[in-house]
Protein backbone atom coordinates (compact mmCIF):
# COMPACT_ATOMS: atom_id res chain seq x y z
CA UNK A 1 0.00 0.00 0.00
CA UNK A 2 1.18 3.43 -0.67
CA UNK A 3 1.26 5.00 2.73
CA UNK A 4 0.66 8.60 1.85
CA UNK A 5 -1.31 9.07 -0.85
CA UNK A 6 -5.52 9.36 -0.31
CA UNK A 7 -8.08 9.03 -2.99
CA UNK A 8 -10.46 12.07 -3.26
CA UNK A 9 -13.46 10.80 -4.91
CA UNK A 10 -16.48 13.06 -5.92
CA UNK A 11 -20.21 11.96 -6.90
CA UNK A 12 -22.56 12.79 -9.10
CA UNK A 13 -23.32 16.58 -10.29
CA UNK A 14 -20.20 17.69 -8.44
CA UNK A 15 -18.33 18.65 -12.04
CA UNK A 16 -21.02 21.51 -11.49
CA UNK A 17 -20.17 23.23 -8.10
CA UNK A 18 -20.10 26.73 -8.49
CA UNK A 19 -22.96 27.27 -11.14
CA UNK A 20 -25.21 24.54 -9.38
CA UNK A 21 -27.05 26.50 -6.29
CA UNK A 22 -24.48 28.54 -5.25
CA UNK A 23 -26.67 29.18 -2.23
CA UNK A 24 -26.36 26.05 -0.90
CA UNK A 25 -22.99 24.48 -2.57
CA UNK A 26 -20.96 28.10 -2.44
CA UNK A 27 -19.46 29.57 -6.00
CA UNK A 28 -16.55 27.14 -5.38
CA UNK A 29 -15.71 25.25 -8.27
CA UNK A 30 -14.73 21.49 -8.07
CA UNK A 31 -11.55 21.93 -9.58
CA UNK A 32 -11.00 24.48 -6.92
CA UNK A 33 -11.98 22.76 -3.90
CA UNK A 34 -9.49 19.82 -5.48
CA UNK A 35 -6.41 22.56 -5.16
CA UNK A 36 -7.04 22.98 -2.09
CA UNK A 37 -7.53 19.68 -0.83
CA UNK A 38 -4.00 18.81 -2.84
CA UNK A 39 -2.59 22.02 -0.87
CA UNK A 40 -2.86 20.57 2.13
CA UNK A 41 -2.21 16.60 1.03
CA UNK A 42 1.33 17.73 -0.31
CA UNK A 43 2.09 19.84 3.27
CA UNK A 44 2.04 16.74 4.95
CA UNK A 45 3.92 14.99 2.12
CA UNK A 46 1.17 13.24 0.91
CA UNK A 47 -0.17 12.90 -2.43
CA UNK A 48 -3.66 13.04 -3.52
CA UNK A 49 -5.72 11.64 -6.54
CA UNK A 50 -9.22 12.82 -7.74
CA UNK A 51 -12.01 11.69 -9.55
CA UNK A 52 -15.43 12.46 -10.25
CA UNK A 53 -18.00 10.72 -11.93
CA UNK A 54 -22.10 10.85 -12.50
CA UNK A 55 -21.79 7.01 -12.60
CA UNK A 56 -22.13 4.85 -9.49
CA UNK A 57 -20.42 2.13 -11.26
CA UNK A 58 -17.28 3.81 -11.28
CA UNK A 59 -17.14 5.06 -8.09
CA UNK A 60 -17.20 1.74 -7.02
CA UNK A 61 -14.64 0.41 -9.37
CA UNK A 62 -12.02 3.18 -8.15
CA UNK A 63 -13.00 1.93 -4.71
CA UNK A 64 -11.79 -1.68 -5.48
CA UNK A 65 -8.34 0.02 -7.22
CA UNK A 66 -8.10 1.58 -4.30
CA UNK A 67 -7.70 -1.44 -2.38
CA UNK A 68 -3.41 -1.41 -1.47
CA UNK A 69 -2.62 1.80 -3.18
CA UNK A 70 -4.31 4.40 -1.51
CA UNK A 71 -4.19 5.02 2.29
CA UNK A 72 -7.55 6.68 2.34
CA UNK A 73 -10.85 7.66 0.57
CA UNK A 74 -12.41 10.89 0.95
CA UNK A 75 -15.96 10.79 -0.30
CA UNK A 76 -18.31 13.27 -1.46
CA UNK A 77 -20.59 11.10 -2.96
CA UNK A 78 -23.86 13.36 -3.64
CA UNK A 79 -27.09 11.83 -3.82
CA UNK A 80 -25.52 8.76 -3.83
CA UNK A 81 -24.55 8.75 -0.40
CA UNK A 82 -28.51 8.22 0.47
CA UNK A 83 -28.96 5.16 -1.86
CA UNK A 84 -25.57 4.51 -3.29
CA UNK A 85 -25.49 0.62 -1.59
CA UNK A 86 -22.97 -0.71 -4.33
CA UNK A 87 -20.63 2.08 -2.94
CA UNK A 88 -21.50 1.07 0.68
CA UNK A 89 -20.41 -2.33 -0.19
CA UNK A 90 -17.36 -1.13 -2.02
CA UNK A 91 -16.33 1.12 0.75
CA UNK A 92 -16.98 -1.35 3.44
CA UNK A 93 -13.93 -3.81 1.52
CA UNK A 94 -11.54 -0.60 1.94
CA UNK A 95 -9.45 -1.67 4.57
CA UNK A 96 -7.90 1.97 4.75
CA UNK A 97 -9.23 5.06 6.09
CA UNK A 98 -12.68 6.63 4.70
CA UNK A 99 -14.07 9.64 5.12
CA UNK A 100 -17.51 10.91 4.14
CA UNK A 101 -17.40 14.49 3.19
CA UNK A 102 -20.51 16.94 2.48
CA UNK A 103 -20.39 20.87 1.96
CA UNK A 104 -23.92 21.50 2.46
CA UNK A 105 -24.94 20.03 6.36
CA UNK A 106 -27.65 16.88 4.99
CA UNK A 107 -29.22 17.24 8.24
CA UNK A 108 -30.38 20.93 7.62
CA UNK A 109 -31.96 19.81 4.29
CA UNK A 110 -34.83 17.71 2.90
CA UNK A 111 -35.99 14.60 5.09
CA UNK A 112 -34.71 12.32 2.50
CA UNK A 113 -30.54 13.42 3.02
CA UNK A 114 -30.52 12.56 6.38
CA UNK A 115 -29.97 9.08 5.79
CA UNK A 116 -26.43 8.18 4.41
CA UNK A 117 -25.43 4.66 3.90
CA UNK A 118 -21.72 6.18 3.62
CA UNK A 119 -22.14 6.64 7.22
CA UNK A 120 -21.87 3.00 8.33
CA UNK A 121 -18.89 1.95 6.61
CA UNK A 122 -16.92 5.97 7.19
CA UNK A 123 -14.42 6.80 10.18
CA UNK A 124 -15.72 10.06 10.60
CA UNK A 125 -18.06 12.75 8.76
CA UNK A 126 -17.72 16.29 7.83
CA UNK A 127 -20.59 18.25 6.97
CA UNK A 128 -21.50 21.95 6.22
CA UNK A 129 -18.37 23.50 6.26
CA UNK A 130 -18.25 24.39 2.70
CA UNK A 131 -15.35 24.79 0.87
CA UNK A 132 -13.32 24.84 4.06
CA UNK A 133 -14.74 20.68 4.46
CA UNK A 134 -11.78 19.53 1.37
CA UNK A 135 -8.92 20.71 3.77
CA UNK A 136 -10.29 19.19 6.88
CA UNK A 137 -11.00 16.23 5.26
CA UNK A 138 -7.76 15.53 4.03
CA UNK A 139 -6.53 16.87 7.85
CA UNK A 140 -8.67 14.65 9.53
CA UNK A 141 -8.07 11.46 7.02
CA UNK A 142 -4.19 11.97 7.82
CA UNK A 143 -4.68 12.15 11.40
CA UNK A 144 -6.79 8.92 11.72
CA UNK A 145 -3.81 7.29 9.73
CA UNK A 146 -1.54 8.24 12.21
CA UNK A 147 -3.30 6.52 14.48
CA UNK A 148 -3.12 3.62 12.91
CA UNK A 149 -0.03 3.53 12.48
Amino acid sequence: MTERTVLLLSGPNLNLLGEREPEVYGRTTLDELVLAARAVAEEHGCGLEHLQSNHEGVLVDAVHAARGQHAAIIVNAGALTHYGWSLHDALAAFDGVIVELHLSNPQRRESWRSTSVIAPVADGVIAGFGADGYPMAVRSALRLLERRS
